[in-house]
């Protein structure tokens, strides 16, 4: 019945548009009670279920493996359903008022966070108060309020002081497409700092920043994470600071592809540059290759022992054949290749046929050498280091602008980018007119994300 109900709420029968906004309303707040009651519900049926060991009926060792394979849950969801089941085991009072629907998930959590701090003879009865709080219609700021009060109380006068040391911790988990997801717990210290980090970093950059609160705390965690990689404070990274790498194939550099403002892949193992990212950038360029198997098969017709034919003018690598007037000579007894044409035909096909990581020197080496020797090679070459602004330009630039160029920004030097108002992939040049000092904000945001236009 539960499901025929919300079935037809979330069907197209139920016509939304036309419900007074009052009757919305109020379905919104019957929709969080049946949540709430149905979290006390799947807790109360989890704790029989697991009593009685259900799970081994299935085969399975443990109730989260059990409701991850039979409800087709993923393991972090398999593990709150289990922990909402303990949790509630040990706070009868907001599994009750849950059941009855008289207050939500998230205030329960919360309630449930803030007793868990307390000795646990004081926790029923410090539930039974905050719950009775809330009923009252005490907000979440009044309820920390008395939370903290009734810790205090409640507090032996030879307790330790906790601020959350020995409960600390982050995970941080990402997705097949790199985006991440963060959780944790920090000590009283870490989270006044972040604190600190968020307020500064996340103000509104202006009228024209319609970003939300969480936009802007997330966007200001990345400035602060990018301003400490810019102040070279980190360890190196395998004998290497953190840059922006350009790999491409051989291909892609005797094609042009390689050239500044057209990036090959991603860097392996690590997240592809974002849009501006190349704007401003100490940029490494890294060459790979791969055997090209078709290329070898003809090497090999080509040099193999027996009669030979002729070089073919523009092919195998010959420019103009054997016997033409680059001084190779004509084929010896029985057809034989000449040697100028062979030093030719290798010299001609060695770079494409033997580099990257791929290439047949890594292969033969990964084939034949045991141990160590046979590990993953490295790239075959790496160019140096260029940072894309050079010294000098950079400093005429922020001398010039002083500040974020944005209208009514004042962000300093230290926080901005150099952005290239021509873009160098449509021939912007690299010069004191073309480029401008830009926040992080107005630069990888309102320019390159939100598709906004600067001017001088």
């Amino acid at each position: 019945m539960a499901v025929a109900g919300l079935g037809w709420l979330a069907g197209p029968d139920a016509d939304a548009a036309g419900v007074p906004v009052p009757v919305l309303a109020e379905c919104l707040r019957g929709l969080e009670q049946v949540l709430a009651v149905h979290t006390a519900a799947r807790a109360r049926i989890l704790e029989s279920f697991t009593t009685r060991r259900g799970f081994e009926d299935d085969g399975q060792g443990s109730p989260r493996t059990w409701l991850t394979w039979q409800t087709r849950v993923t393991r972090p969801a398999a593990g709150a359903a289990v922990s909402w089941m303990r949790r509630l085991r040990e706070h009868p009072a907001i599994a009750d008022t849950l059941a009855s629907g008289g207050i939500s998930v998230s205030w329960a959590r919360q309630i449930a966070d803030w007793t868990d701090q307390l000795p646990a003879e004081a926790r029923p009865d410090a539930d039974i108060i905050l719950l009775a709080a809330a009923a009252g219609g005490a907000d979440l700021a009044g309820l920390a309020e008395l939370a903290e009060e009734i810790r205090r109380r409640t507090a032996g006068p030879d307790r330790d002081p906790d601020d959350g040391f020995t409960r600390r911790g982050v995970w941080l988990a990402t997705t097949l497409g790199g985006a991440g997801r963060v959780q944790g717990d920090l000590s009283a210290r870490c989270a006044a700092a972040l604190a600190a980090v968020l307020e500064s970093l996340g103000k509104k950059a202006g009228p024209e920043d319609i970003r939300t609160i969480p936009e802007r705390q997330h966007d200001a965690l990345e400035e602060a994470l990018r301003r400490l990689l810019a102040a070279g404070c980190l360890p190196d990274r395998a004998g290497q600071p953190v840059q922006l790498q350009l790999h491409l194939s051989l291909d892609q550099l005797l094609n042009g592809t390689g050239a500044p403002g057209a990036p090959g892949g991603p860097v392996p193992g690590g997240p592809a540059a974002g849009p501006g990212d190349d704007c401003d950038a100490a940029l490494a360029p890294i060459v790979t290759g791969r055997v090209d198997h078709d290329l070898l098969d003809r090497l090999a017709r080509r040099l193999a022992p027996g009669p030979w034919t002729a070089c073919r003018p523009g092919q195998d690598g010959c420019g103009t054949g054997c016997g033409g007037p680059h001084g190779h000579g004509s084929p010896g007894p029985g057809g034989e290749l000449s040697r100028g044409c062979a030093r030719e035909l290798i010299l001609a096909n060695a770079v494409a046929l033997l580099s990257g990581p791929g290439g047949l020197a890594s292969w033969l080496r990964t084939g034949t050498l045991p141990g160590p020797a046979a590990s993953v090679s490295l790239p075959l070459d790496a160019g140096t280091v260029t940072d894309l602004i050079p010294a000098h330009l950079r400093r005429a630039i922020t001398a010039r602008d002083r500040h974020c160029a944005a209208p009514g920004c004042d962000q300093p030097p230290a926080a901005c980018h150099v952005h290239h108002i021509i873009p160098r992939s449509r021939g912007g040049a690299t010069s004191l007119g073309n480029c401008i000092l830009l926040c992080s904000f107005h630069h990888l945001i309102m320019i390159h994300r939100w598709g906004c236009v600067p001017r001088r």
